[in-house]
């Protein structure tokens, strides 16, 4: 069943979608009244709904059934990624998305190829914020991961303020063997806690940014015995996390 979220209820038991999404439920899946679609509200309580009224300006969905469902981490997950080349960044997003991450945070680092352009700001982060709601859609979360825009490293160290526990990817800990860092962190993390982890861009972190890191409250961990690449790395991590608090509970 297809799902969406949505922004307006006309009462407790009624939605009202405009916008793209009543584009998709007309023009890309064809739906008509009575056939039943997901409607999911800002506060991420879901419904099973009945289509009652289309118009050229909106679509009215009824609710049948609310629905009891956990889709979400008991922790929240902000995956801080060094700005990439490419598309990579889009693929995190939509992979990480899937894979539960409540918050993407983009940063210019040392090593960054990429260099962020102001004047293409606004564009690019409705992009990725359009990239994480479908993901967040075709994945039934019940909320839609928030992108922040980038921001530079003196930003992100005092933004990482904001977390209960703070990690570092660093590839020397993978060499060295090091193991034990980041499932010690998530064994004493409880529900609702937050957790940043953050990753270096294809070049990896400088040597700067780790002590800054470390100076600033960060733990440096490792992620396995292997050299993980900067889009691989945020998607190991969030499955490693739902292994952790989803399927081992």
């Amino acid at each position: 069943m297809q799902r969406y979220f949505v922004k307006d209820r006309a009462n407790e038991d009624r939605f009202v979608i405009d916008a793209d999404d009543r584009h998709h439920i007309i023009k890309v899946m064809r739906m008509d009244i009575g056939e039943q679609i997901i409607c999911v509200d800002p506060d991420g309580k879901s419904a099973v709904c009945k289509i009652a009224e289309i118009t050229d300006e909106r679509v009215v969905a009824d609710v049948v059934q609310w629905k009891m469902e956990i889709s979400e981490l008991p922790i929240s997950i902000t995956i801080a990624s060094g700005l990439p080349k490419g598309d990579k960044l889009e693929w995190i997003i939509q992979k990480g998305t899937e894979l539960g991450a409540h918050q993407f945070l983009p940063y210019s680092a040392a090593r960054s190829i990429v260099k962020w352009d102001e004047k293409k700001a606004a564009k690019k982060i409705e992009r990725w914020q359009k990239i994480a709601k479908e993901a967040a859609e075709q994945s039934h979360r019940n909320l839609v991961p928030q992108v922040l825009n980038p921001m530079n490293f003196k930003a992100l160290l005092e933004k990482s303020k904001e977390f209960n526990y703070k990690l570092a990817a660093f590839e020397d800990e993978s060499r060295s063997g090091e193991t034990s860092t980041f499932s010690a962190t998530l064994q004493k993390m409880q529900s609702g806690e937050s957790l940043l982890i953050v990753f270096g861009p294809e070049g990896g972190l400088s040597e700067e940014e780790v002590k800054a890191f470390k100076d600033n409250g960060f733990n440096l961990c490792g992620l396995g015995p292997r050299i993980l690449r900067t889009e691989t790395a945020p998607l190991y991590a969030l499955a490693a996390i739902s292994y952790h608090f989803e399927l081992m509970r």
